[in-house]
């Protein structure tokens, strides 16, 4: 029997090679029945690597046009709710892009879903933000379980901090005991031949050095709004907005594209086809696979599973906060 999933707001696809590397371990068959991103450069780059093209404006999309699935993966942008906590079910996420998954998942009950934003969430508006999204997927029927997890704690030399929030059909609350991996070493994921062009002007480096001195090498140095400057032997989030010179391997030059999708856990397989500013955008929108693919070695069994139980109903419905 093969998975189906859909993949909202696909960005550069983490979920799916994510995906696609647990089943291959699990021996499970799956099947992307549906992607969607408005962003005509991530489309492209989703295409080239996976052979379809996302849909795009998914606030545009019925939800009956979507095919039937089993997993919704969404790593959705984060907006504040312009009504929050009057206890008005969907019409307090009207307007926010949180909406259009609850939509999708009120009218499709795929079995379970696995949604991802940043950390901040959590804390949004003193967490009233946060206690309304649990109470909407409550309220469509799902049980749910969140949980803040950091990139380091799988394998990647990356210190990215991210919200998971898993809902399932058939009550089970998920054992957040997941399987860590130590930090793979930032010498591991380096270029060793890089262009000049991606080198810092001299007395950007030279300012930088004479504000700080590394106790590590190779180090990602940061230089935070403040221009307080710190270095680490792994990197600090990256970040789609951020400055040129956020982050600079050994404080002289910033990261190529293949490192940065190498910090995200993107297998060197994985073709970037874009330009280096859209690369640098896509992988600091993008989340960490590893994480990912941590949480899918235990959700997609549930899943599996489940489709042979036929579950209908849902009872006793809790969320669970890790």
């Amino acid at each position: 029997m093969k998975i189906s999933y859909i993949d909202l707001f696909c960005g550069i696809g983490a979920f799916r090679v994510a995906m696609n590397n647990v089943v291959k371990k699990q021996k499970i068959h799956a099947e992307c029945v549906f992607s969607s991103d408005i962003d005509p450069a991530v489309q492209k780059i989703y295409f080239d690597n996976f052979g379809d093209r996302p849909f795009g404006d998914i606030t545009k999309i019925n939800e009956n046009f979507i095919p039937d699935h089993d997993i919704l993966f969404a790593g959705f942008p984060c907006q504040p709710f312009s009504i929050i906590g009057k206890g008005n079910g969907f019409t307090d996420t009207r307007g926010t892009l949180f909406f259009d998954i609850a939509r999708i998942l009120s009218v499709k009950k795929p079995r379970g879903f696995i949604l991802e934003n940043v950390k901040q969430l959590v804390s949004h508006n003193q967490g009233k933000t946060f206690s309304r999204i649990l109470a909407i997927l409550n309220e469509i029927g799902y049980t749910v379980s969140f949980k803040i997890l950091n990139a380091l704690d799988f394998g990647l030399p990356q210190k990215r901090e991210r919200v998971f929030i898993i809902g399932t059909l058939n009550s089970l609350i998920f054992d957040w005991k997941l399987t860590k991996k130590p930090m793979a070493p930032l010498s591991s994921i380096l270029e060793n031949n890089v262009s000049n062009n991606f080198f810092a002007s001299k007395m950007i480096q030279e300012k930088r050095k004479a504000k700080h001195k590394s106790l590590h090498t190779p180090s990602i140095w940061h230089e935070n709004k403040s221009g307080n400057i710190s270095s680490y032997p792994y990197s600090c989030a990256l970040r789609a907005g951020a400055s040129y010179n956020y982050l600079l391997v050994d404080g002289e030059r910033r990261l190529t594209p293949r490192e940065m999708f190498r910090l995200q856990g993107f297998p060197d397989t994985y073709k970037i086809t874009v330009t280096d500013s859209q690369a640098r955008k896509q992988a600091g929108n993008a989340l960490p696979v590893n994480t990912a693919e941590a949480i899918l070695e235990k959700f997609l069994p549930i899943i599996h599973s489940d489709m042979y139980t036929n579950v209908d109903a849902v009872s006793d419905v809790k969320v669970n906060y890790g």
